[in-house]
C-alpha cells in the first residue's frame, strides 16, 4: 500500500504565509499521516524560482516522503521562460515526465496544462476576442509565451497523448497531475455574471478532457479552480482537487483563519495498491 497526499493553489505569497514555520508544520503532518508521496498541482508563488526553493526546502524537511510538483499559471508569471517550463529538469519538477510507483502498477504523470478557450461554450467570441480579454483582465497576460493559447494547448495535448500511450504500452494505471481544470463538470456557467463566463476560456480544454476519457485514466489531480470540491468519479476517472485558495483583503475563500488548518482541511489523501 502506498499513501499519496495532494494539494494545490497554496498561494503562499498572496496569503502572506511565513514559509519556514509552515514547512516544518507541513512536513510533520505529512509524516504523521505516513504519506509516501506528496503531489503539488501548481500555484505555490507568483514566482517560479520561489516555488522551486520551497519544494527543495520541503523535500529536505519531509524526507523520505517524495515530493513532486508542476507549475500553475501563477508560478509561470516571473523568473521562468516558456522553454524552461517545457524542458526544465529541476528536482521534483514533473511536467511532461513520469515516475513509476514501486510495488504497484501505477505511474504518476505530470502535465502543467494550458487552455484553448473551448470551455467558454456560452460566449460567442473569436480567438482574437478571447485573447484581447485575457490580456486586459486576466493575470495570465503577464506570462510570456511564443505562440497563441490554442497553439500552446495543442502542444500540451500532443505531449499528454504520448505520455498516456507510453503508459498504456507499459501496462500502467495512470495518476495524472495537472494544474488546469481537466473536466467541464467543474466549470461554472452563469447567466448573470459575464466575467466568469469569459474567464472559463482560461480554465482548460475539452480536448484534454477527451484524452482522459479515451485512455480511461484512473486518477486525476488538479487545481486552478478554488471551489471546495469533494473527490468525484466521472466515467472511469476519480478526480481530486485540493486547492487552498485565497485569504486576503480582496478574496477570502477560507473556512478558517489559519493556513495550516486550511491546508489540512483541503489536503486529499488516498491509497494505491
Amino acid at each position: 500500500m502506498v499513501k499519496i497526499a495532494t494539494s494545490s493553489d497554496n498561494h503562499f505569497d498572496l496569503n502572506k504565509v511565513e514559509i519556514d514555520s509552515t514547512i516544518k508544520e507541513q512536513a510533520k503532518y505529512l509524516k504523521d499521516q505516513q504519506v509516501d508521496y506528496y503531489l503539488i498541482a501548481g500555484d505555490l508563488f507568483n514566482d517560479f524560482q520561489k516555488s522551486l526553493a520551497y519544494v527543495k526546502q520541503l523535500s529536505k524537511a519531509v524526507a523520505p516522503v517524495k515530493v513532486f510538483f508542476i507549475a500553475g499559471n501563477h508560478d509561470m508569471i516571473r523568473n521562468v521562460t516558456y522553454e524552461e517550463l517545457e524542458d526544465g529538469s529541476w528536482p521534483g519538477y514533473l511536467n511532461n515526465r513520469f515516475v513509476d510507483v514501486p510495488g504497484t502498477d501505477y505511474r504518476i504523470i505530470g502535465m502543467n496544462g494550458w487552455y484553448d478557450y473551448t470551455f467558454a461554450v456560452n460566449e460567442d467570441k473569436t480567438e482574437a476576442e478571447f485573447h484581447r480579454w485575457k490580456m486586459a483582465y486576466w493575470i495570465d497576460g503577464l506570462i510570456s509565451q511564443p505562440m497563441s493559447d490554442p497553439d500552446r494547448e495543442r502542444i500540451v495535448i500532443n505531449n499528454l497523448k504520448k505520455q498516456l500511450q507510453k503508459a498504456k504500452i507499459a501496462g500502467k494505471k495512470v495518476i495524472l497531475m495537472t494544474h488546469f481544470v481537466p473536466n467541464q463538470r467543474f466549470i461554472h456557467y452563469t447567466s448573470d455574471f459575464r466575467f466568469w463566463n469569459m474567464a472559463n476560456a482560461m480554465m482548460g480544454s475539452v480536448h484534454f478532457q477527451k484524452l482522459i476519457n479515451d485512455y480511461r485514466v484512473d486518477t486525476v489531480i488538479f487545481g486552478h479552480t478554488h471551489q471546495r470540491l469533494k473527490p468525484v468519479k466521472i466515467n472511469h476517472t476519480i478526480y481530486y482537487n485540493a486547492a487552498v485558495g485565497y485569504h486576503n483583503r480582496r478574496h477570502n475563500e477560507w473556512q478558517t483563519n489559519h493556513f495550516i488548518s486550511e491546508w489540512q482541511n483541503q489536503l486529499k489523501i488516498f491509497e494505491i495498491f
